[in-house]
């Protein structure tokens, strides 16, 4: 019998539970615990997969042991460097792989080292770029006539040139993958491998790689990058791991990646399967707090600049959502030709890219004044807060998409938002336009309190919707009214009676169904509701919906957007930025006495 060398049945999709993320902030990849690349875009986040085996395209990049093993792996602390530890029967085998720093935005560097532990090993190396989500054809050795020089492979791949390291004993039939098989014999035998791919020609490298050097720049910079948390957070590690996992969604601009992937259903067969590869304003926004919060002020500077300039920019019009270089979000299109992630299918592109989002204002506020707070507020930042302001008095009105990117209606959360964030800027402004901002968020106050509080008292989602929504915990959070108010607290006590199972949160009930049938529970709102229960001085409940959610994550400590609670596994992108974020602010809130205990 032939031998299988297609690496979409070599390498079918795992649970999300089980894949590692590398990223070095320009993008990001998936790695399986077969040692398989199973997802990479290249050379941005937004540009067209060359790796898509996760979501059923061709391409992929896998070094695994040969026979029976079983896995495991860990991140070096603070860094996306990612070790996968395979036991096989005779002997043990390590795997390090990272994306290469310094990152150039035009060239992608997937760095390899396998080194074997004890005993014997034989491992399988299997390489087959395919760009275009793998429709593009890899050409590489005798297609190009370049061929094999001083151990290097060289090739193209649609619009992306590649050179692969380390493998030159490699051999490839016909149009298949490149494919080598490494004998690694003795403890302590160790092999790199070093690809490259960009969308220029890469340059000629007389004297080849230096894998030392490499790995060395690669380890100083997530040294330099990679920040601490604050001093006595909880779960320290875990705050560690999601401050590096948001340096890494960061880009060299400022821009960050809400999630790495795109297409991974929320829920089988319900058609929400989403292209999360863009910078979203208010992830964004979370990300700066949560990093304020460790006294991270690096990233806290890259975020509050990236909103910055994309109000200065665009005004009133801001989009709720930009790639991370800036530029627009293309439109929404299918993607027939994939066969998709397991009870899902392919879409590139967001239709978020034309939709109105009030909150985003309030969000970039709240950016703001934080910053300011921290004496990190520029010139720019003072204008684009100005401009944030204008947009609110302009369209402070108008019916819009909201937090969950819905229908449009006067959302009660997106104008509480606003109220937010008028009311922190409100704090760092001269006398005269402080004035201006609380006598606007008083408006907007009475307006949203007119026509959006429930019967019981509580918040309602909108006028016309008069369900519970877990967003709703946000503005008594952020400072749009105390969350002693009569309306916070009866909002705090409504989510958890409706929206509650277990001690998991749902965003809200959804076409009528009970919790957990129509989505999952979403990570996000179990960390506002800790931090609200924090606010109201319930410090053992707090920490029990903290602990609740992040064990919510798989082996290597990487969150997705929702949680399925009956089967445990991750739904969504991943890894979900805005998750890491509140994880991360959680962390070092929870860490403090709660308000009322302060007061004493």
């Amino acid at each position: 019998m032939a031998e299988q060398t297609d690496p979409r049945v070599l390498y079918p999709p795992r649970a999300l539970r089980d894949y590692a993320f590398l990223g070095d902030g320009e993008r990001g990849a998936l790695l399986g615990p077969d040692g398989d690349l199973a997802w990479m875009c290249a050379p941005a986040w937004d540009s067209d997969a060359v790796f898509a085996t996760l979501i059923g395209g061709a391409g992929c990049y896998a070094v695994t042991p040969v026979g029976r093993f079983t896995w495991g792996g860990s991140y070096n602390p603070r860094s996306l460097i990612w070790t996968s530890r395979w036991v096989l029967t005779d002997g043990v085998v390590e795997c390090r792989d990272a994306l290469a720093l310094p990152a150039d935005p035009h060239t992608a560097v997937v760095l390899r080292r396998i080194r074997v532990v004890e005993g014997s090993v034989r491992l399988r190396v299997v390489l087959d770029v395919r760009a275009g989500f793998g429709q593009q054809a890899m050409a590489a050795a005798a297609d190009t006539g370049r061929g094999r020089t001083g151990g290097v492979w060289t090739g193209q791949s649609g619009p992306l040139a590649f050179r692969w390291w380390g493998a030159s004993e490699a051999t490839r039939t016909g149009d298949g993958p490149l494919m080598l098989t490494l004998n690694l014999l003795t403890a302590g035998d160790q092999h790199d491998l070093c690809l490259e791919i960009s969308d220029r020609p890469l340059p000629r490298r007389r004297r080849g790689i230096r894998p030392d050097q490499l790995w060395a720049a690669t380890e100083s910079g997530w040294r330099e990058r990679a920040g601490v948390p604050a001093a006595g957070t909880l779960a320290r590690r875990d705050a560690e791991q999601a401050l590096a996992t948001l340096t890494g969604l960061t880009s060299s601009v400022g821009g960050m990646a809400a999630a790495a992937t795109m297409s991974l259903p929320e829920h089988a067969g319900a058609g929400r399967n989403y292209d999360y590869r863009y910078a979203w304003i208010r992830d964004q926004c979370y990300a700066g707090r949560a990093a304020a919060a460790h006294g991270q002020l690096a990233l806290l500077d890259t975020t509050v600049d990236f909103v910055a300039q994309r109000l200065l920019a665009d005004g009133p019009d801001l989009r709720p959502t930009y790639t991370t270089r800036g530029g627009p979000v293309p439109a929404e299109r299918a993607l027939t030709h994939l066969a998709g992630y397991p009870g899902g299918t392919d879409r590139a592109g967001n239709q978020a890219n034309h939709q109105f989002q009030l909150d985003t204002f309030g969000e970039a506020l709240e950016l703001f004044a934080l910053a300011a707070g921290h004496d990190r507020l520029d010139l720019d930042g003072w204008k684009a807060i100005q401009t944030a302001v204008d947009a609110i008095t302009q369209r402070g009105h108008e019916p819009d998409a909201g937090i969950w990117e819905l229908d449009d209606r006067r959302w009660a959360h997106s104008r509480l938002t606003c109220v937010g964030g008028l009311r922190a800027v409100a704090g760092h402004a001269p006398a005269r336009l402080a004035r201006r901002y609380t006598d606007l968020a008083d408006a907007l106050l009475a307006d949203v309190t007119a026509d959006c509080v429930h019967p019981t008292g509580r918040w309602q989602r909108s006028p016309d919707d008069p369900r519970v929504d877990a967003a709703l915990l946000l503005p008594a959070l952020r400072g749009a009214l105390p969350p002693t108010d009569p309306r916070s607290r009866a909002t705090v006590a409504a989510v958890e009676a409706d929206l509650v199972h277990d001690d998991y949160v749902y965003r809200f009930r959804l076409d009528g169904k009970p919790l957990g049938e129509a989505e999952g529970a979403f990570l996000l709102c179990g960390f506002l509701l800790a931090l609200a229960r924090h606010s109201l001085g319930d410090p053992v409940g707090a920490r029990a919906l903290f602990e609740r959610g992040r064990a919510s994550c798989g082996s290597p400590g990487l969150f997705a957007e929702e949680f399925d609670v009956d089967q445990r596994q991750l739904r969504g992108n991943l890894p979900q930025a805005f998750v890491h974020a509140l994880l991360l602010e959680t962390a070092a809130t929870l860490a403090t006495d709660p308000p009322s205990a302060r007061k004493r």
